[in-house]
């Protein structure tokens, strides 16, 4: 066989191999996943997207692991019945989105003091407050374009979407607090946590962006970067913008 048809037969199966992968994640994992659409929600070229982390979660299978949860649109997030269990959710096309997290999570340091740096929202900053329990507050709001999770031990995990440049340190809750009073039932609805706010813009056009952890976050797994942290539903999600 020549180089040449080597080449091009060794091109053809891995363009298989990836068209197989693509198959497997839109088909077995995305597709086994609900996704929550906020369209009909957004008003004012605005959407308020509301998510929360957790220690763990309400899957049978795999209890321990690390978590997200998206809000119904509009729903009361102090009733576990207003979260779903999935990271995947619509929002539309040259929007601003609103995001709101709740984490309730423990502290783990980053692994750069980089990731500690607030980059692609608007403004460049984020809305941070601590809370003792559900509408308790631990002090006031602040706003502020870096979370330090080196300094202190104040990130818990990442929301981040790499190809629109977003990248956001989740705030842990108080570590005394947590320590003492951690929520132990998923999705969460009491306990300490900490509430995050910030905003960005979706692009002009439509497709899907994915969004994930870039905390190591996958206990008992090779560097912590399998497990949740690779899983859809649990650390990894996809934001699917609508034109």
């Amino acid at each position: 066989m020549s180089v040449p048809v080597r080449v091009v037969t060794l091109l053809v199966a891995f363009a298989a191999v990836v068209a197989g992968a693509v198959f497997v994640v839109a088909h077995y994992i995305v597709g086994q996943l609900p996704t929550v659409d906020y369209t009909s929600a957004a008003s004012g070229g605005q959407v308020n997207v509301v998510l929360q982390e957790d220690p763990q979660n309400n899957s049978s299978s795999v209890p321990d692991w690390v978590s997200y949860y998206v809000m119904k649109p509009g729903a009361n997030p102090a009733s576990q019945s207003s979260w779903i269990h999935t990271t995947l959710f619509k929002v539309p096309a040259n929007t601003r989105v609103n995001v709101t997290i709740l984490g309730y999570d423990g502290c783990t340091p980053p692994r750069n003091n980089y990731w500690t740096q607030i980059q692609g929202t608007i403004g460049g900053t984020v809305s941070l407050q601590q809370f003792k329990d559900t509408g308790k507050p631990l002090g006031s709001t602040v706003v502020t374009p870096t979370i330090n999770g080196w300094a202190h031990c104040a990130v818990g995990h990442t929301f981040a979407i790499p190809s629109l440049h977003v990248f956001v340190p989740v705030a842990s809750p108080n570590t005394t607090l947590f320590n003492n009073n951690a929520c132990g039932d998923s999705p969460c609805v009491s306990g300490p946590y900490a509430m995050e706010k910030f905003s960005f813009m979706t692009p002009n056009h439509g497709g899907a962006f994915r969004w994930q952890c870039f905390v190591p976050c996958g206990g008992g797994f090779l560097d912590g970067n399998g497990g949740p942290m690779a899983t859809f539903g649990y650390m990894a999600g996809q934001m699917t913008v609508v034109k």
